[in-house]
């Protein structure tokens, strides 16, 4: 977005402003790419003031010198004449006369007083006032790539906030009393405050706010379905669109970082205890990245040979750049935790191993046993798991081939089975890998659709067709064993199931075929279970998650702990983070009484 365009949305109208004595109107249209607020006369000649979205005069224009911390005591109306100074009325903050304009706003008058000291940043509103006209404003989008551009490269779609962005739709927000974001955040960041910060431009105090509870806040602003939890709970959204928390809290991060300002915490105290944590996934770094804080000697175990767990190999380059990913972890290692790559605990060590050398054991390595649908055909060539074919895709970097070694799944006529966030990370990526036709498969209806409502608008910008009711009941294949079309049946939806979503049924008769010659099977995930094959004493539910004490995360072997996808099934990163300071709370308890 050109700057010009950024200025002009920023100092967009959004109030009326007239005097309080004729009535008219002091907006001026456009000028040199702005619009003028409040165009007024200060000892005889033009004097132009511009409000912010905050409401305070931040840039004014003039025919005769103006100083900072002049006191415009002739300020008048540039049609009646008459004098806006209200000199029984001081300014709250340093005193100084002010001046009184009317603003209109949900069809109400209501006085409104500015400072006439100029660079003071007072303004004489109600709160209940300031919330009226703070929700004019509208929910500020992120600028994007072209959908046509973004289709044949693995860029990252948004383009994040500028400064001036950031700063209005932190304006939105109407700083409650009793912030229901923050019972909406599995980690319980201080929503309010850090917003309360980019309002004020101090964007270093704001990612320090965040990071007291939040150590991946670049991810997080970018992956985590912030709709679904602390916007959700958004007072301002009731009425209106919710405060974009994900979009500020991914630009203070990412501010921070392309400013070089991120700075390592000093470990003041150090403990001569270890703390083993098995799998580099969300859970994994957050119960490392507490307990290093707190003195601890912790070394993470990881089975690939690159960290990050499902932020590496499930999440595509353009939605999470895997260099944002090694910079968080990077910021961990920085702090002192080790890293041991291509240790797969269960086959290497087992967990008995790791307690003869290390005082606790934390287990997150998430939910990486692909699910499969169990139908005739679906051994043939061509049929993959969402997890193999993100794994070569990402973590093997299939799509540079052949710049790397790992080939990548073609096929011209793609089909997706599922409708959740991996299966559009799958669709948009056999999009950006040269498929002429990409079908998502759902057998619910576009309101069940599990997906992020911005996934799924990326993927049908990104031309990624819905057929939707629609369950495959067979893959069909050449005389080489290789997919060559799917058989279908269509569904209609009966009554709510045990999730609450109505229950696809098959509609008898309603058969047919779909050429295809590429199917990625995209419903879920069970736990991987290689690392109980050396520990049975770790108890387990039917669908093969450990089974843990919901307060500490302890498993029913002491000193291991759990959390994350293993625990829960597949869930939500900053959910993981959640468990792993769960359990990293839990483990400093216990450890401190020995």
């Amino acid at each position: 977005m050109m700057e010009q365009d950024v200025r002009s949305l920023r100092h967009k109208t959004f109030l009326n402003t007239y005097c309080p004595y004729c009535n008219r109107s002091f907006n001026v249209e456009e000028k040199d790419g702005k619009t003028i607020i409040f165009n007024a006369r200060y000892n005889g000649s033009d004097l132009q003031l511009k409000l912010s979205p905050y409401l305070d005069v931040f840039e004014m224009e003039s025919s005769i010198p103006v100083e900072k911390d002049e006191i415009l005591d002739a300020l008048e109306c540039p049609f009646c004449k008459k004098s806006l100074v209200k000199p029984d009325t001081p300014c709250g903050e340093c005193g100084s006369p002010v001046g009184e304009i009317t603003i209109s706003t949900h069809s109400r008058l209501i006085p409104f007083y500015i400072c006439l000291k100029y660079g003071c940043e007072w303004h004489g509103l109600t709160k209940a006032d300031e919330r009226k006209i703070k929700s004019k404003i509208p929910r500020q989008e992120m600028p994007e790539q072209d959908q046509k551009l973004r289709a044949a490269n693995h860029q990252e779609v948004p383009y994040g906030y500028t400064s001036e962005l950031a700063m209005l739709e932190a304006s939105r927000c109407i700083q409650c009393k009793n912030p229901k974001c923050v019972d909406g955040c599995p980690v319980n960041i201080d929503i309010p405050e850090f917003i309360r910060l980019v309002t004020e431009e101090k964007f270093d105090e704001s990612i320090k706010k965040i990071k007291e509870r939040n150590v991946l806040p670049a991810i997080c602003g970018r992956v985590c379905p912030q709709e679904n939890q602390c916007e959700e709970k958004c007072i301002v959204g009731v009425k209106d669109e919710p405060v974009a928390i994900g979009n500020l809290e991914r630009f203070v991060a990412d501010w921070e970082r392309k400013m070089d300002l991120v700075t390592i915490p000093v470990i003041k105290k150090k403990l001569n205890k270890r703390i083993a944590v098995v799998g580099s996934g969300p859970a994994g770094l957050t119960v490392a990245a507490d307990l290093q804080l707190l003195g601890y000697s912790v070394t993470i175990f990881e089975a690939f040979h690159e960290t990050g767990g499902v932020l590496t190999y499930g999440i595509p380059e353009f939605r999470l750049p895997k260099s944002i990913v090694h910079f968080e972890i990077n910021y961990l290692k920085e702090m002192g935790v080790r890293v041991e790559l291509n240790h797969v605990i269960g086959k290497i060590n087992t967990v008995d191993e790791l307690l003869e050398h290390f005082d606790a054991v934390f287990i997150g390595v998430g939910a990486g046993l692909p699910k499969f649908m169990h139908i005739e055909g679906e051994s043939l060539g061509n049929v993959f798991s969402a997890n193999e074919y993100l794994t070569r895709m990402n973590l093997m970097k299939a799509y540079k081939f052949p710049e790397y070694d790992t080939p990548k799944p073609t096929g011209n006529r793609v089909a997706i089975i599922g409708g959740g966030n991996v299966a559009m990370d799958c669709a948009r990526t056999a999009i950006r890998t040269g498929s002429t036709e990409v079908t998502i498969v759902y057998r619910r209806s576009r309101t069940e659709l599990p997906a992020r409502h911005e996934e799924i608008r990326h993927a049908e910008e990104e031309g990624v067709k819905f057929r939707l009711l629609t369950y495959p009941i067979k893959f069909l294949g050449t005389d080489v064993n290789t997919l060559k079309s799917m058989e279908c049946i269509k569904m209609k939806l009966g009554d709510p199931d045990d999730s609450g979503r109505r229950k696809p049924v098959p509609v008898e008769g309603s058969n047919f075929i779909m050429d295809i010659d590429l199917a990625i099977v995209a419903i879920g995930n069970d736990a991987n279970p290689v690392i109980f094959q050396t520990a049975p004493d770790i108890d387990r539910n039917k669908w093969g998650n450990i089974i843990v004490n919901p307060e500490t995360n302890e498993t029913s072997k002491e000193f291991v702990y759990a959390g994350g996808d293993i625990v829960t099934g597949a869930a939500t990163v900053i959910e993981a983070m959640g468990a792993g300071r769960i359990a990293a709370n839990a483990i400093h308890r216990k450890l401190s009484q020995i």
